[in-house]
């Protein structure tokens, strides 16, 4: 049996809200973005949303927005994507990279209060809802207010996700989202950034379509001269890409459900093979992106290959971000400097996570998981 990694849940009525758009006049940022940004921010139950070109450019232009650049300061959290870590130093600030905790591959908000009590220049924090469970956004936000930095969420893995009734977006400053082609609302491509804030969204409204004062749907239906109150960038979400999202915000809540059950049959037998993974903490509604698994690291990359020989679609979210060979030359860190982040990212292997996978598909993985890890690991 062959099992893809992943596969799109995308079906008729995403192709009929395409095709809807393809026989209008707007292609690019248009009726279609306005609606979704609206729909996106009642479902998060926030005053404002902006939709982006990715996830990554909202990250880096709320951090512009909020004037962090050099002499400053970003704490991430060293197990994430680059990304997370990549868009402090497109402002020209510095990373400050931090653990995570050993059960849930969280940032550790007790390291987190430690560095904001010796660094001063620290302005703001980047918390990842990894894998889809959100940090303590409570516990956070009273540490924020205490030092007096921002909260970015990155919360590219946690759309459906709540922690003891908060969704992502209500106690930071801002929630960036991604909709790339793997993720639980798949454009392709595509983010958000969701936020009380009208003075942020209204700045990322401009500077997603290079600083200009007036869009094109603005221009189109009751022409407008526009102006240019700063050099912006290109960062917009099209009308096609809102287009296949509208429709996946209707079937969030049966697809979550769907993966909630293949999480539960993993969890259940994995635990009792004695293979560990993130655990989710009472309080919180995991939103399910991804599933990983954690093995012996000594046959890691050998379990890879035999997955892969069998079938598996695998793939590793993610290894240390301080030990990528850019932020070892740039900035010398080195193996030993965050051990947590360090010894999950020697572990992980992701392994098929999505709504379409057929019972017989889950139990063929888990059979073979299960049976490489009892002849590799268990006496590794």
């Amino acid at each position: 049996m062959k099992v893809e990694f992943y596969r799109h849940s995308l079906g008729t009525a995403e192709k009929a809200a395409v095709g809807e758009v393809l026989d209008s006049i707007f292609l690019t940022t248009g009726p279609k973005t306005r609606q979704f940004e609206k729909s996106f921010a009642e479902y998060l139950g926030v005053k404002h949303c902006v939709g982006m070109s990715s996830c990554t450019d909202g990250l880096f232009l709320t951090l512009k927005f909020w004037g962090v650049g050099p002499g400053d300061r970003v704490i991430v959290p060293a197990m994430t994507f680059v990304a997370s870590a990549n868009v402090v130093l497109h402002v020209g600030a510095d990373v400050v990279f931090c653990d995570v905790d050993p059960g849930t591959a969280l940032i550790d908000l007790n390291l987190v209060e430690d560095i904001l009590k010796r660094d001063k220049q620290v302005r703001a924090i980047i918390p990842v809802h990894l894998y889809g469970q959100m940090v303590d956004m409570k516990a956070l936000r009273s540490m924020a207010n205490q030092y007096g930095v921002k909260i970015l969420e990155d919360s590219a893995h946690c759309i459906e996700g709540k922690r003891e009734g908060i969704q992502p977006g209500q106690l930071g400053a801002a929630a960036a989202f991604s909709f790339y082609a793997t993720k639980n609302m798949a454009a392709g491509e595509g983010g958000a950034v969701a936020s009380d804030d009208e003075r942020l969204a209204e700045y990322l409204t401009v500077a997603r379509l290079h600083g200009m004062t007036k869009s094109a749907i603005d221009r189109h239906q009751n022409y407008q001269h526009w102006d240019m109150d700063f050099p912006g960038y290109k960062a917009n979400m099209s009308d096609i890409q809102a287009a296949l999202l509208i429709p996946q915000l209707g079937k969030l809540d049966k697809l979550w459900k769907r993966r909630a059950t293949i999480a539960t049959r993993y969890e259940t037998a994995f635990s009792r093979a004695g293979i560990e993974f993130p655990r989710t903490l009472p309080g919180v509604k995991n939103a399910r992106h991804l599933f990983t698994i954690w093995v012996c690291d000594s046959k890691r990359d050998e379990f890879l290959g035999r997955l892969q020989k069998e079938g598996v679609g695998v793939v590793v979210n993610y290894q240390a971000v301080h030990l990528r060979r850019f932020y070892r030359k740039t900035y010398g860190h080195k193996e030993g400097n965050f051990p947590v982040a360090e010894e999950i990212g020697r572990r992980t292997i992701s392994i098929p996570f999505y709504p379409g996978l057929k019972d017989e598909e889950v139990d063929y993985v888990i059979d073979k998981v299960v049976a490489i890890n009892r002849e590799l690991c268990q006496n590794a």
